[in-house]
This record gives C-alpha cells, structure tokens and sequence, in this order.
C-alpha cells in the first residue's frame, strides 16, 4: 500500500486544485479551491463550457460592467465546485472574495449568494463548504452563516489565537497554513529547512489539534499549504490535509510505512481552557509579526487573485462594458 493510500486510511485528504482532470486521476475524498486556482483552470479548452456558461450568466445581469463580471466569477466558481462535486464524495470549498475579509455582513450575504448558485446547480449546502479568511469579522461571521446551516472553512489561519476562535464559534473547519508559516520562519531565522518535527508549521497544526481535541470541539482541523511531503507524512493522522496533485503523487509513489503522528486519543498541545475577546484576539495577532505579515499578505494576495481572475472574466466577456 502506497503512503497516499495509507494517510487516506487516517485522515480524509483533499485535494488543493481547481483542475477537474487532475482530481480525478487522484480520487480525493474533499476538494478546496481559490481564485488563483480557478483562474488556471478556466484558461485550459477542457473547460471551455464551464466558462462560457458563467459568463452568459453574467450577462443577464444589467445594472453594470462591473456587477456583470462579479456575477459571472461567483458562478464560475460554483461552476467548477459542481463539477468538482460530481468527482469527489464530500465537499468543496469555495472562497469568498478576500476583499470582503474585514465585513462581517458582505461575507454572510456573500456566502448565501454562492449557496443559492450552488442550489440552482443542483447541489444541496451539505456539501458545500464556504471559505472565509480568520479575521474576527470573518468569524463573526462564519458563526452566523453555521447558525444558518452553512458551513464554513476558514482559510488564512497562522495563529493560535485564530483558532481558538473557529473552534469557540463552532466553525466546520479550519485550515492552518503550515508552509507559508514555515517560509516567514525560515526566512527571518536564516536557515533552509527545518527537521520534520521540529518545522514552524507542522508545530502549530499539532498544538492546535491538541488543543481542539483536549476541548472537544466538533470543528475539524485541515492542514493546508504544504511546501513538501515531509510536512504532510508529519501531520499523518490529522483531521483533514488539503494536498496538491504533485505532492499526492510523490506519496503515492513512496511504499514505505506511514507513521501516525496525530490521534485525537492521545493528543499533543494544550488542554486548559483559553478564550479570546475582540481585544485579546487582535492584540495576539499583533503581538506576533509572523500572524500579522503572513494574514495581511495572504488576504492581499488572494484580493490581488481575484482581481486576476475578474480581469480574464472581463476580457472573455465582450460585452461586460
């Protein structure tokens, strides 16, 4: 049995890619998209239809040019989300605009926005996982969308404090960026790379696991991110891991034994009880310049995907103007 095939038998893995051939060919039980993958997608002439149907979505909406292309990029997410569906068993996520990272009320409408498209499509909510940067306002609003029955994934999560958050609102899933935490730290400490166990990242998954299975919480911990195997043979045993196609196909490559490093009977980390306020939480994130520069960065640059992303939609929309 291979290593992907042996981590498939502890934690559900998913696949961090908007290409439908590819997930196809690796069969993973989740799948998580993001603008930037979309946009790589919807360049490829397999998937010709799916963009041609969003755009004429799009233009029936009239009010401008630029209402017409945020129509047309929210249904072409859905667009491949559905698709996605028809390959996988679980879920997909699909992102909220980052833009929207700081409004508690333009996320939640957001978010029951693309559910509607996804009903349109066929596809029940169950199955459909909204995806929302960790600010405060956007678990705050993450709260109220569970309470509504949506389910959230809260993405851009690089700090302990984050997390605690999620799993007090009771959020579905949280996704802790183990490569680009590793990245901050190896380029402030000056060194190439880090012993599997002792890596920046792998250290906040397990301490954030811990701490989730100390308290109980139902909400799920998905590593994500991962700059190479060695991270992810680390995290073996964890709740979900979101993986490229590449590094599944560099596990299912390798026959050697996978060691669980994750149980949620004999977990690592914390177990007293901590809570954060509006106050302490943004004073955390603050006080630690990795969380700081890292949720700054990625939110910019996930608007700056979808400014990519509305750009091509604008252009292959001749009439968006």
């Amino acid at each position: 049995m291979n290593q992907l095939d042996q981590l498939r038998q502890m934690t559900t893995v998913v696949a961090d890619t908007g290409d439908i051939d590819a997930i196809r060919a690796q069969v993973p039980t989740d799948a998580t998209t993001n603008p930037s993958l979309l946009l790589k997608a919807a360049q490829q002439p397999e998937y010709k239809a799916l963009v041609e149907s969003a755009i004429a979505y799009g233009r029936k909406q009239v009010q401008s040019a630029e209402a017409r292309t945020a129509a047309t990029m929210k249904k072409l997410a859905v667009n491949f989300g559905t698709e996605i569906l028809k390959i996988v068993p679980g879920r997909v996520s699909t992102e909220v605009d980052a833009r929207l990272s700081f409004d508690r009320d333009a996320t939640i409408a957001r978010a029951e926005e693309l559910i509607q498209l996804y009903a349109d499509n066929g596809v029940d909510k169950e199955r459909v996982l909204i995806k929302i940067a960790s600010t405060w306002e956007g678990i705050a609003a993450a709260t109220e969308l569970e309470k509504r029955g949506i389910h959230c994934n809260l993405t851009l999560l690089f700090h302990f404090a984050q997390a605690v958050a999620c799993g007090d609102a009771g959020v579905t899933l949280i996704s802790p960026f183990v490569g680009r935490i590793t990245d901050w730290y190896k380029a402030h400490e000056g060194v190439a790379g880090y012993a599997p166990a002792e890596d920046p990242g792998v250290k906040s998954v397990t301490a954030i696991y811990g701490y989730f299975k100390h308290q109980g919480f139902s909400t799920q911990v998905m590593g994500a991110s991962f700059r190479n195997a060695d991270q992810i043979r680390e995290l073996a045993g964890c709740d979900l891991l979101t993986i490229s196609p590449a590094l599944m196909k560099e596990l299912a490559g390798s026959d050697a034994p996978l060691v669980r490093k994750l149980d949620p009977n004999t977990p690592q980390g914390p177990g007293d009880t901590i809570h954060f306020n509006q106050s302490a939480f943004r004073w955390a994130i603050n006080d630690d310049a990795m969380a700081t520069e890292k949720l700054a960065e990625g939110i910019r640059r996930f608007a700056a995907d979808s400014d990519k992303l509305a750009e091509f939609v604008h252009g292959m929309c001749n009439d968006c103007d």
